[in-house]
């Protein structure tokens, strides 16, 4: 644009110059036109004057002088005359030469005697005139020979006039008179100029108001254009990085890592792609918001361009996952040796809004030429390398190997059957009682989720679980069980059976969820459930992830008229001075307490604690997985309120939990906690 302004004026000016020189040479053409006319009827003026006071005198002269012998007639008495006379004429006038010639253009007179006797009967000018019009033209003179003799450097008009006495008789002869107009043609040069430099003059100060209105506007359009670039470089940068951490993002990571494979190829050198995941990142981004999850972002990523090699290429593909390009490595332990460098700068403790975590990554590694030489496919083994660090328990890097795509293929085939599950209703509830150890009678009962699959039966939680929890299907498939809980449980009241508390697990993704108090007052709405009969089982790790959220949530959920209990106590990071905090109604004992009362005696010694802990706190303690008697026995005498394992029922559907419910489990009698404990090792001693 700028070039083309510069280009519009010069070609401007130029046509401006143009339209000077044009200007000016039709104004001198004008002026001499308007001089040659001028002189035209001066000397025609002249040529009247001869005609009517000296011409009939010369008449006869005239006519006859071209008989005359040409020495004989320049002198001629009437030749000296008639220049005498010619000169009184001329006088005042700028006149330096005066011409008569006859009809036959003869020349009869001249100031200049050399010129008498001359042929003019070519001449153009002098036959216009003998036929009676007169002609004039203007010419330049080094040299030019008048009355006052030798003149230089002139200019002079020579017109040819027509002599007669009037326009009516015929011409007679012809007279050319040579005027001197210099010094008219020197004005008209000195005007001509002035007038031009006045236009130019003013055409200048016009180009240098335009020059400076161009130069603003150029100086405009060069900030403007630096505004386009820095808009076009912004876009660019915005297309191709992260805004939140301003890492390159996963367009970028495409085009580098097509690019550093091709230099791996040339130079035949390995190249390493590293897939980093953050371990439980959703879990801060449920319970601490977004802002905090962001700024977590941002930590990780410093901390992770920190850890790596100047050289190294960091990006972020999106959420908590991130991939680093690692060029021209030597082997796998240079690229491991990077990992750990990564894993120990990302699980430094953090600080988000007074809390101080700690949060892992897992690291995902797969190796060009090695593992694959497409790109997309070296990314998938990276991937899948870093599932299996996760499976492997999180907080640790894992080489790709062929092996891995079977469980991946596994994984999602399970992850697609389970989101068909969902959508078909294959999922089911079973019950277990939950025995009194006051009255023997199963005053409640645990919903247990399971699945039942077309192509492989009912399949345990242990094997899918996990997965609904790691896709997100937990909320959905949690809500439905507390509404098919709350539907049974109400259903058992409309039969005629007494009231039962049902009780519901409820997991962390529900828990961190913003609808599970939406979800647990619309399932008891649907229902009409009774809220106290509805019990909901949360795990101690769960709660002491972010107290004060869970401490929020709990008390909506009391408010509703819910009943609360702490699942599989004991067997997480438990916190005494939150727990007197928390509005819990029931503690859970976990199983592998209860299973190893006779092996250890440490077990022992905890599970006296947790009894006199909740006998201390007013909660009703639930003891899991009693299966023998002797477990009974001593569970009973330490201040355990219920009791449920296979012991008493399996799980059961909710027809065959009518029959449990009628039943009265005998209760061992009352012995020591001593005698219980040897009971249960003989017991398994004999079972050996």
């Amino acid at each position: 644009m700028l070039n083309l302004l510069r280009y519009s004026q010069i070609i401007a000016v130029a046509v401006l110059v143009a339209v000077v020189v044009v200007l000016s040479l039709l104004y001198r053409g004008m002026v001499v036109d308007s001089l040659v006319e001028s002189e035209t009827q001066a000397s025609v003026g002249l040529t009247r004057v001869f005609a009517n006071a000296l011409w009939p005198t010369y008449a006869g002269f005239v006519r006859h002088a071209g008989s005359v012998p040409q020495h004989e007639l320049a002198r001629s008495p009437e030749m000296e005359a008639l220049a005498g006379d010619l000169r009184s004429l001329a006088r005042g006038l700028n006149v330096v030469k005066v011409k008569i010639y006859d009809l036959r253009g003869f020349t009869v007179f001249s100031t200049d005697p050399r010129q008498i006797g001359e042929d003019k009967s070519a001449n153009p000018g002098f036959r216009r005139a003998r036929d009676g019009y007169p002609a004039s033209e203007i010419t330049y003179r080094d040299r030019f020979d008048a009355w006052e003799g030798l003149i230089s450097e002139r200019n002079i008009i020579a017109t040819y006039v027509p002599v007669h006495v009037d326009d009516a008789t015929p011409v007679e002869a012809v007279f050319e008179v040579y005027s001197d107009v210099t010094e008219l043609v020197e004005r008209t040069r000195s005007s001509q100029r002035k007038i031009v430099g006045g236009v130019l003059g003013a055409m200048a100060l016009v180009w240098l108001v335009v020059q400076l209105m161009l130069s603003h506007y150029q100086r405009r359009l060069a900030e403007e254009e630096g505004h386009r670039k820095a808009h076009e470089e912004w876009m660019r940068h915005q297309a191709f990085h992260d805004p939140l951490t301003d890492l390159p993002n996963r367009v970028s990571f495409t085009e580098h890592l097509n690019e550093a494979m091709r230099r791996a190829k040339r130079a035949e050198w390995m190249l390493a792609l590293l897939f980093v995941d953050l371990d439980l990142f959703k879990r801060v981004n449920d319970s601490m918001g977004h802002d905090a999850g962001d700024r977590l972002l941002r930590i990780a990523a410093e901390r992770i361009r920190g850890a790596v090699r100047e050289a190294d290429l960091l990006f972020r593909m999106g959420g908590d996952e991130f991939t680093v390009l690692l060029e021209d490595v030597r082997g796998p332990e240079e690229v491991a040796a990077v990992a750990q460098r990564m894993l120990e700068a990302i699980a430094a403790p953090v600080q988000l809004d007074h809390h101080e975590i700690s949060v892992s990554a897992s690291v995902g590694i797969a190796m060009y030429p090695r593992d694959d030489v497409v790109g997309e496919r070296l990314v998938k083994s990276a991937d899948t390398a870093m599932y299996r660090a996760k499976e492997l328990g999180r907080s640790r890097y894992a080489f790709y190997s062929p092996d891995m795509n079977e469980r991946v293929e596994k994984q999602m085939k399970l992850e697609a059957a389970l989101r068909r599950a969902q959508k078909n209703r294959e999922f089911i509830l079973q019950f277990q009682p939950r025995v009194s150890t006051a009255t023997g009678r199963a005053i409640g009962c645990e919903a247990l989720l399971r699945w039942r699959d077309p192509a492989g039966g009912v399949v345990e939680p242990a094997r899918f679980v996990p997965v609904l929890e790691e896709t997100g299907l937990m909320v959905p498939v949690g809500a439905w069980v507390l509404a098919e809980a709350c539907h049974q449980a109400k259903a058992w009241q409309a039969y005629g059976r007494s009231p039962l508390r049902v009780s519901v697990n409820i997991s962390p993704g529900q828990f961190r969820s913003d609808g599970l108090v939406k979800a647990v007052a619309g399932a008891l709405r649907a229902s009409g459930l009774p809220p106290h009969l509805l019990e909901l089982e949360l795990t101690e790790s769960l709660l002491v992830e972010n107290v004060d959220y869970a401490m929020e949530v709990m008390h909506k959920l009391k408010a509703l008229g819910t009943t609360l209990s702490i699942d599989d106590f004991g067997a997480g990071y438990s916190s005494l001075g939150y727990l007197k905090r928390f509005p819990i109604d029931n503690l859970k004992l976990h199983r592998s307490f209860v299973r190893d009362l006779a092996a250890s005696p440490k077990d022992a010694a905890i599970v006296d604690a947790i009894c006199l802990l909740a006998r201390s706190l007013g909660m009703g303690l639930v003891a899991e997985g009693v299966e023998e008697a002797w477990q009974a026995h001593y569970l009973r005498e330490r201040y355990c309120t219920e009791m449920q394992g296979y012991l008493f029922a399996r799980p059961l559907g909710a027809d065959g939990l009518v029959e449990a419910l009628a039943r009265t489990y005998p209760l061992p009698r009352t012995i020591s906690a001593s005698a219980a404990i040897q009971s249960g090792e003989s017991l398994r001693q004999g079972t050996r």
